[in-house]
Protein backbone atom coordinates (compact mmCIF):
# COMPACT_ATOMS: atom_id res chain seq x y z
CA UNK A 1 0.00 0.00 0.00
CA UNK A 2 2.76 2.36 0.22
CA UNK A 3 3.03 3.25 -3.33
CA UNK A 4 -0.59 4.17 -3.22
CA UNK A 5 -0.42 6.37 -0.63
CA UNK A 6 2.89 8.12 -2.36
CA UNK A 7 0.56 8.06 -5.76
CA UNK A 8 -2.67 9.89 -3.16
CA UNK A 9 -0.19 12.39 -1.61
CA UNK A 10 1.53 13.61 -5.24
CA UNK A 11 -2.47 13.08 -6.82
CA UNK A 12 -3.43 15.82 -3.91
CA UNK A 13 -0.26 17.78 -4.12
CA UNK A 14 -1.05 18.68 -8.02
CA UNK A 15 -4.51 19.78 -6.84
CA UNK A 16 -1.45 22.12 -5.49
CA UNK A 17 7.58 27.67 -25.13
CA UNK A 18 9.59 31.09 -24.61
CA UNK A 19 7.90 33.78 -23.60
CA UNK A 20 5.89 35.41 -26.07
CA UNK A 21 4.90 38.59 -25.61
CA UNK A 22 0.98 39.71 -27.03
CA UNK A 23 1.58 42.01 -30.08
CA UNK A 24 -1.51 44.04 -29.18
CA UNK A 25 -2.55 45.02 -25.62
CA UNK A 26 -5.44 42.47 -24.50
CA UNK A 27 -7.69 45.87 -23.67
CA UNK A 28 -10.72 43.51 -23.00
CA UNK A 29 -9.30 41.04 -20.38
CA UNK A 30 -7.48 44.23 -18.87
CA UNK A 31 -11.09 45.78 -18.62
CA UNK A 32 -13.06 42.92 -17.68
CA UNK A 33 -10.23 42.32 -14.84
CA UNK A 34 -10.79 46.17 -13.85
CA UNK A 35 -14.81 45.62 -13.89
CA UNK A 36 -14.35 42.49 -11.75
CA UNK A 37 -12.06 44.51 -9.18
CA UNK A 38 -14.82 46.75 -9.26
CA UNK A 39 -17.60 44.67 -8.39
CA UNK A 40 -15.41 42.78 -5.57
CA UNK A 41 -15.45 46.07 -3.21
CA UNK A 42 -17.24 45.05 -0.63
CA UNK A 43 -15.44 41.21 -0.51
CA UNK A 44 -12.35 42.96 -1.04
CA UNK A 45 -13.03 44.49 2.78
CA UNK A 46 -15.12 42.47 4.16
CA UNK A 47 -13.93 38.83 4.08
CA UNK A 48 -12.50 35.87 6.93
CA UNK A 49 -9.56 35.97 5.60
CA UNK A 50 -7.64 39.28 7.22
CA UNK A 51 -6.66 40.69 4.08
CA UNK A 52 -7.93 41.82 0.66
CA UNK A 53 -8.92 38.64 -0.97
CA UNK A 54 -11.48 36.05 -1.94
CA UNK A 55 -11.68 32.38 -3.06
CA UNK A 56 -13.95 30.27 -5.19
CA UNK A 57 -13.77 27.23 -6.57
CA UNK A 58 -16.31 25.18 -8.38
CA UNK A 59 -16.32 21.41 -8.69
CA UNK A 60 -17.93 19.71 -11.80
CA UNK A 61 -17.65 15.50 -12.62
CA UNK A 62 -14.68 16.28 -14.78
CA UNK A 63 -12.89 19.01 -13.35
CA UNK A 64 -12.19 21.13 -10.21
CA UNK A 65 -11.03 24.63 -10.44
CA UNK A 66 -10.34 28.05 -7.94
CA UNK A 67 -10.18 31.23 -8.21
CA UNK A 68 -8.38 34.40 -5.98
CA UNK A 69 -9.07 37.90 -6.62
CA UNK A 70 -6.74 39.78 -4.18
CA UNK A 71 -5.50 43.47 -3.93
CA UNK A 72 -1.43 43.64 -3.54
CA UNK A 73 0.52 46.18 -1.64
CA UNK A 74 3.06 46.23 -4.77
CA UNK A 75 3.52 48.40 -7.76
CA UNK A 76 1.82 46.73 -11.15
CA UNK A 77 5.16 47.91 -12.91
CA UNK A 78 7.22 45.74 -9.83
CA UNK A 79 4.66 42.62 -10.00
CA UNK A 80 4.85 42.66 -13.95
CA UNK A 81 8.35 42.93 -14.14
CA UNK A 82 8.67 40.28 -11.61
CA UNK A 83 6.59 37.90 -12.73
CA UNK A 84 7.39 38.03 -16.17
CA UNK A 85 10.09 35.79 -15.33
CA UNK A 86 9.76 31.67 -15.87
CA UNK A 87 12.55 31.66 -13.22
CA UNK A 88 10.83 33.82 -10.68
CA UNK A 89 7.71 31.39 -11.16
CA UNK A 90 9.84 28.73 -9.82
CA UNK A 91 11.06 30.48 -7.01
CA UNK A 92 7.28 31.09 -6.35
CA UNK A 93 6.48 27.47 -7.06
CA UNK A 94 9.11 26.13 -4.75
CA UNK A 95 7.58 27.62 -1.68
CA UNK A 96 4.60 25.49 -2.02
CA UNK A 97 4.91 22.52 0.75
CA UNK A 98 4.66 19.52 -2.26
CA UNK A 99 7.06 20.88 -4.55
CA UNK A 100 10.61 19.07 -4.42
CA UNK A 101 12.30 20.67 -7.80
CA UNK A 102 11.68 23.52 -10.55
CA UNK A 103 13.72 24.38 -13.04
CA UNK A 104 13.03 26.39 -15.93
CA UNK A 105 14.22 25.52 -19.15
CA UNK A 106 14.03 27.85 -22.80
CA UNK A 107 14.36 25.33 -26.33
CA UNK A 108 14.09 27.58 -29.28
CA UNK A 109 10.45 29.61 -29.18
CA UNK A 110 9.38 27.60 -25.57
CA UNK A 111 10.14 27.81 -21.96
CA UNK A 112 9.19 24.66 -19.70
CA UNK A 113 8.81 24.67 -15.48
CA UNK A 114 10.10 20.83 -15.00
CA UNK A 115 8.64 20.21 -11.70
CA UNK A 116 8.87 17.40 -9.51
CA UNK A 117 5.50 17.05 -6.89
CA UNK A 118 5.83 14.88 -3.67
CA UNK A 119 5.04 14.73 -0.29
CA UNK A 120 4.86 17.22 3.06
CA UNK A 121 8.24 15.76 3.94
CA UNK A 122 11.65 15.20 2.80
CA UNK A 123 11.47 13.22 -0.54
CA UNK A 124 13.96 12.26 -3.04
CA UNK A 125 13.53 13.06 -6.61
CA UNK A 126 12.73 9.54 -7.61
CA UNK A 127 9.98 9.06 -5.63
CA UNK A 128 8.21 12.10 -6.53
CA UNK A 129 6.32 12.52 -9.47
CA UNK A 130 7.75 15.12 -12.75
CA UNK A 131 5.45 17.22 -14.50
CA UNK A 132 6.48 19.62 -16.97
CA UNK A 133 4.35 23.05 -17.15
CA UNK A 134 4.59 25.29 -20.34
CA UNK A 135 5.20 28.53 -19.73
CA UNK A 136 3.65 31.73 -21.14
CA UNK A 137 3.50 35.52 -20.98
CA UNK A 138 0.37 35.73 -22.97
CA UNK A 139 0.02 39.38 -22.68
CA UNK A 140 2.35 41.88 -21.05
CA UNK A 141 1.33 45.80 -21.38
CA UNK A 142 1.66 48.95 -19.03
CA UNK A 143 -1.73 48.38 -18.00
CA UNK A 144 -2.18 44.10 -18.42
CA UNK A 145 -0.32 40.92 -17.27
CA UNK A 146 -0.95 37.84 -18.40
CA UNK A 147 0.68 34.36 -17.38
CA UNK A 148 -0.35 31.06 -18.23
CA UNK A 149 1.34 27.51 -17.04
CA UNK A 150 -0.30 24.56 -18.48
CA UNK A 151 0.41 20.66 -18.25
CA UNK A 152 -1.20 18.43 -20.09
CA UNK A 153 -0.64 15.35 -17.97
CA UNK A 154 -0.36 14.37 -14.48
CA UNK A 155 -1.07 11.20 -12.49
CA UNK A 156 -3.91 8.89 -12.68
CA UNK A 157 -5.46 10.27 -15.16
CA UNK A 158 -5.15 14.29 -14.09
CA UNK A 159 -4.63 16.46 -17.15
CA UNK A 160 -5.12 20.42 -18.41
CA UNK A 161 -3.21 21.36 -15.67
CA UNK A 162 -3.35 25.06 -15.51
CA UNK A 163 -2.56 28.00 -13.43
CA UNK A 164 -3.06 31.53 -14.80
CA UNK A 165 -2.02 34.59 -13.37
CA UNK A 166 -3.88 37.99 -14.34
CA UNK A 167 -3.15 41.45 -12.84
CA UNK A 168 -4.19 45.59 -13.56
CA UNK A 169 -2.60 48.23 -11.87
CA UNK A 170 -5.10 50.34 -9.47
CA UNK A 171 -5.15 53.40 -7.45
CA UNK A 172 -3.03 54.10 -5.00
CA UNK A 173 -0.08 52.04 -6.75
CA UNK A 174 -1.57 48.97 -5.92
CA UNK A 175 -2.17 45.70 -8.18
CA UNK A 176 -5.21 43.47 -8.65
CA UNK A 177 -4.66 40.11 -9.35
CA UNK A 178 -6.61 36.62 -10.54
CA UNK A 179 -5.20 33.40 -9.83
CA UNK A 180 -6.82 30.43 -11.32
CA UNK A 181 -5.72 26.78 -10.69
CA UNK A 182 -7.69 24.07 -11.75
CA UNK A 183 -7.21 20.58 -13.87
CA UNK A 184 -9.30 17.62 -15.09
CA UNK A 185 -9.42 14.44 -14.06
CA UNK A 186 -10.94 11.21 -15.44
CA UNK A 187 -12.14 7.72 -13.11
CA UNK A 188 -8.87 6.62 -12.01
CA UNK A 189 -7.88 10.10 -10.32
CA UNK A 190 -12.06 10.54 -8.91
CA UNK A 191 -11.18 6.97 -6.90
CA UNK A 192 -7.93 7.78 -6.04
CA UNK A 193 -9.07 11.21 -4.18
CA UNK A 194 -12.14 9.86 -2.86
CA UNK A 195 -9.51 6.92 -1.07
CA UNK A 196 -7.57 9.77 -0.23
CA UNK A 197 -10.32 11.32 1.42
CA UNK A 198 -11.28 8.22 3.40
CA UNK A 199 -8.01 8.12 4.77
CA UNK A 200 -5.20 10.50 5.18
CA UNK A 201 -7.31 13.33 4.01
CA UNK A 202 -10.22 12.85 6.28
CA UNK A 203 -11.08 15.85 8.78
CA UNK A 204 -9.15 18.36 5.98
CA UNK A 205 -11.40 21.07 4.95
CA UNK A 206 -11.33 24.48 2.86
CA UNK A 207 -12.20 27.87 3.12
CA UNK A 208 -15.47 28.17 1.79
CA UNK A 209 -18.56 28.84 4.99
CA UNK A 210 -20.89 26.44 4.51
CA UNK A 211 -22.85 26.68 7.77
CA UNK A 212 -22.35 26.91 11.78
CA UNK A 213 -21.44 24.35 14.07
CA UNK A 214 -23.16 23.95 17.61
CA UNK A 215 -20.54 25.89 19.18
CA UNK A 216 -20.59 28.55 16.64
CA UNK A 217 -17.60 27.78 14.85
CA UNK A 218 -17.93 27.94 11.01
CA UNK A 219 -18.25 24.84 9.03
CA UNK A 220 -15.77 24.59 5.60
CA UNK A 221 -16.56 22.47 3.17
CA UNK A 222 -14.51 19.46 2.48
CA UNK A 223 -14.45 17.02 -0.60
CA UNK A 224 -12.24 18.05 -3.55
CA UNK A 225 -13.31 21.68 -3.44
CA UNK A 226 -11.82 21.65 -0.28
CA UNK A 227 -8.40 20.03 -1.67
CA UNK A 228 -8.63 22.68 -4.74
CA UNK A 229 -9.24 25.54 -2.41
CA UNK A 230 -6.32 24.45 0.46
CA UNK A 231 -3.51 24.67 -3.04
CA UNK A 232 -4.90 27.56 -4.90
CA UNK A 233 -4.04 29.35 -1.53
CA UNK A 234 -0.99 28.02 -0.86
CA UNK A 235 -0.09 29.20 -4.54
CA UNK A 236 -1.25 32.30 -4.12
CA UNK A 237 0.51 33.12 -0.68
CA UNK A 238 3.26 31.68 -2.29
CA UNK A 239 3.09 34.66 -5.36
CA UNK A 240 2.65 37.27 -2.25
CA UNK A 241 6.07 36.27 -0.61
CA UNK A 242 7.90 36.22 -3.26
CA UNK A 243 6.70 39.95 -4.23
CA UNK A 244 7.12 40.66 -0.24
CA UNK A 245 10.85 39.71 -0.28
CA UNK A 246 12.28 41.08 -3.86
CA UNK A 247 12.95 44.66 -1.37
CA UNK A 248 15.49 42.41 0.34
CA UNK A 249 19.05 42.02 -0.34
CA UNK A 250 19.34 39.56 -2.86
CA UNK A 251 21.55 37.27 -0.63
CA UNK A 252 18.32 37.69 1.60
CA UNK A 253 15.00 36.91 -0.22
CA UNK A 254 15.39 33.73 -0.05
CA UNK A 255 14.99 33.55 3.85
CA UNK A 256 12.48 36.03 3.65
CA UNK A 257 10.19 34.40 1.00
CA UNK A 258 10.68 31.09 2.85
CA UNK A 259 9.51 33.38 5.71
CA UNK A 260 6.63 35.07 4.47
CA UNK A 261 4.85 31.85 3.13
CA UNK A 262 5.41 29.82 6.12
CA UNK A 263 4.13 32.65 8.65
CA UNK A 264 1.01 33.32 5.94
CA UNK A 265 -0.02 29.80 5.94
CA UNK A 266 -0.10 29.75 9.75
CA UNK A 267 -3.08 32.46 9.64
CA UNK A 268 -4.83 29.62 8.40
CA UNK A 269 -4.09 26.64 10.66
CA UNK A 270 -7.58 24.77 10.09
CA UNK A 271 -6.96 24.53 6.21
CA UNK A 272 -3.06 24.88 5.64
CA UNK A 273 -1.10 23.90 8.91
CA UNK A 274 0.81 20.77 8.09
CA UNK A 275 4.18 20.64 9.42
CA UNK A 276 5.71 22.79 11.81
CA UNK A 277 8.00 26.00 11.64
CA UNK A 278 11.91 23.99 11.34
CA UNK A 279 10.39 21.45 9.98
CA UNK A 280 9.28 23.48 6.90
CA UNK A 281 12.90 25.35 6.83
CA UNK A 282 14.68 22.48 6.75
CA UNK A 283 13.00 20.51 3.90
CA UNK A 284 12.85 23.61 1.78
CA UNK A 285 16.78 24.73 2.57
CA UNK A 286 17.78 21.09 1.39
CA UNK A 287 15.48 21.24 -1.39
CA UNK A 288 17.22 24.25 -2.52
CA UNK A 289 20.84 23.19 -2.12
CA UNK A 290 19.85 20.15 -3.92
CA UNK A 291 18.53 22.44 -7.17
CA UNK A 292 21.79 24.63 -6.82
CA UNK A 293 24.30 21.31 -6.78
CA UNK A 294 21.91 19.52 -9.83
CA UNK A 295 22.75 22.73 -12.05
Amino acid sequence: MAWLTRVLLVWVALSSSGPAFASVPDAHSAALLQARYASLGERLQHNPFRRALTLDSSESPKDLKGDIYALVDYPFSTVSAALRDANSWCDVLMLHINTKHCQAGTDRANTALMVSIGKKTPQSLDDAYPIEFSYRVAAATAKYLEIQLNAPEGPLSTRNYRIQLQAVPVESGQTFLHLTYSYDYGMAGRLAMKTYLATIGSGKVGFTQTGTQPDGKPEHIGGMRGVVERNTMRYYLAIDAYLAALAAPPRLQLQKRLQGWFSATEQYPRQLREVDRTAYFDMKRGEYLRLQTAK
